[in-house]
């Protein structure tokens, strides 16, 4: 009898560590079919994302928008039942910004709408400006010369030197899905294969030192400009049929230089003042821009929220999932970051709705301050953490088991980077095999770099990056005035915040945290990562 007892007893606790599901690598079965169920069946992603970006609008960090951005889904987090939800700060900033009027038009020698859009932290023209158009083209310091006490009272119309080559025929497809070769060649081992292969192709840039010139150059342009009394400037650069890619025209800082107000506009419209005027036609234009300085508050924020853990032992370690609310200010940054944000949220509301019962603490952290260089990821880790420039750790370091980031555009997740962490590279093939028909099957061992999970391998937390179809990306929306709800596919996220809820609830179960990397040694003038 005492036998019986003793077996049955064995027995149930073999159930019950079945229902908790397999707490070594391989993921249990169940809780990743109740993730799929809830994540296809009943989504709330893209009602999610079309609160943060059509209702709420740009986010530029510093912005009114960034502001409501917060409270709105710091209100939803909670409404979803998460505990510990905050707005946090994680540092100083600067000067906000943001645009209240936009419009520019040719109207000389016939009238024309034009497409573009301020320049961040410009300021605007307080008013309609009218004036005659005047064609400049610098290319070196000297250039300025021939222009001086001819540009009073002018719209400057800036021509580059890639002015012209955007508006060539393109007969490749603006969005593509990685290809079966593509993954198969990143999933090779860097040290094998020298050559690699960019799943999210961007555009080439110029390398440090001649970016560092050609933004000197442009300052001593920009002061030239206003020394000489001219109204404005147009300007223009990457991009076509329309699409603009925006950037920042001065600096965010307190003590920013002045400069002109100005506008990037579409290369087609552009294209037209250039060739007219070198035509020698005259061209006349109007501008009204007004922009708002935003310097009541520089302290800028993250949003927080946690499923608490329930394992006793491990209820204060941390698993982190997020990415990064802030967009640039052309549109509503629905690829960049609204996807990923998104879909971060999506995911630990699916393990709420699920009931799961993680082990260690599920926390969400939304991040502000990426576009300008991590500052917002960089700020939290650094309050947490630890500093990455002199690598003193705090307690909290040694709590967190990964950190997991959605931060390439709105295509599906593909596969992951572990970020050369070989130890997590077969972990991370077990997990993704209830998925291969989905799409998402790779594990590559190369870095990725440009988004928030660097601010944690910094300082050597375990922070990794998914794999995603770049779609269109590179070409369309990534920094652009195109970035809209419109250029995203709902089944896409809907399969991210899956794979991505799956992830993160397998990093919560796991009797040991994800294995890390050496710790980094202190770099004096460690990489920006700026993007």
């Amino acid at each position: 009898m005492r036998k019986v007892s003793i077996l049955l007893l064995l027995a149930g606790f073999g159930l019950l560590v079945s229902f908790k599901g397999d707490k070594g690598t391989k993921p249990a079965a169940n809780a990743t079919a109740r993730i799929k169920n809830e994540g296809f069946n009943n989504s709330k992603v893209m009602a999610t994302l079309f609160e943060l970006t059509d209702v709420n609008g740009p986010r530029l960090t510093g912005s009114t928008g960034m502001r409501n951005a917060e409270k709105w889904c710091a209100a939803k987090l909670k409404s979803w039942g998460l505990k510990n939800v905050n707005i946090e700060p994680w540092g100083g900033f600067g000067r906000g910004w943001e645009i209240n009027k936009s419009y520019v038009a040719m109207t000389a020698p016939y009238y024309q709408a034009l497409i573009a859009v301020p320049r961040a932290w410009t300021p605007g023209t307080n008013g309609m400006v009218s004036g005659n158009a005047e064609l400049v083209k610098i290319e070196k310091e000297e250039d300025m010369a021939k222009y001086a006490g001819k540009l009073r009272g002018k719209i400057i119309v800036f021509a580059t030197g890639n002015t012209g080559n955007e508006g060539k025929l393109n007969f490749t497809p603006d969005a593509r899905r990685l290809s079966d070769s593509d993954l198969l060649k990143q999933a090779l081992d860097p040290h094998l294969d020298e050559e690699t292969t960019n799943l999210n192709p961007m555009p080439k840039t110029p390398a440090a030192s001649g970016r560092a010139a050609a933004l000197s150059l442009r300052q001593k342009i920009d002061s030239f400009l206003l020394a000489e009394g001219a109204s404005a400037v147009v300007s223009g650069g990457r991009g076509t049929m329309g699409t603009v890619f925006t950037s920042n025209g001065s600096s965010r800082a307190w003590e920013a230089r002045a400069v002109l107000p100005e506008m990037e506009m579409g290369n087609e419209h552009l294209g037209r003042l250039i060739r007219l005027l070198e035509a020698g036609k005259t061209v006349a234009l109007e501008m009204d821009t007004r922009t708002t300085f935003l310097t009541a508050d520089s302290t800028e924020n993250v949003v927080v929220g946690e499923i608490p853990g329930t394992d006793t032992l491990l209820k204060d370690e941390l698993v982190i999932l997020g990415g990064h609310m802030d967009s640039w200010h052309a549109s509503t940054g629905a690829t960049d970051n609204g996807a990923g944000t998104a879909v971060a949220m999506e995911a630990i509301r699916i393990l709420k709705a699920t009931g799961m019962k993680p082990r260690r603490t599920i926390r969400v952290v939304l991040w502000s301050g990426e576009e300008q260089g991590l500052l917002g990821s960089r700020g939290y880790v650094k309050n947490h953490f630890g500093d990455r420039l002199t690598m003193k750790l705090k307690p909290e370091h040694k709590k967190v088991s990964a950190y997991y980031n959605l931060d390439n555009g709105a295509g599906k997740i593909r596969g992951i980077f572990a970020q050369g962490n070989y130890e997590a590279e077969p972990i991370f093939k077990e997990w993704l095999q209830p998925f291969a028909e989905l799409g998402a099957s790779t594990v590559t061992i190369k870095n990725t770099g440009s988004t928030d999970h660097i601010s944690f391998d910094e300082v050597g937390i375990p922070g990794f990056q998914f794999i995603q179809d770049p779609l269109e990306y590179g070409t369309r929306t990534h920094h652009t005035n195109m970035d809209s709800y419109d250029r995203v596919s709902a089944n896409d996220l809907m399969q991210a915040s899956v794979i991505m809820a799956s992830f993160v609830y397998n990093t919560a179960q796991r009797d040991k945290k994800m294995p890390r990397k050496p710790l980094p040694k202190v770099d004096a003038s460690p990489t920006s990562y700026l993007r």
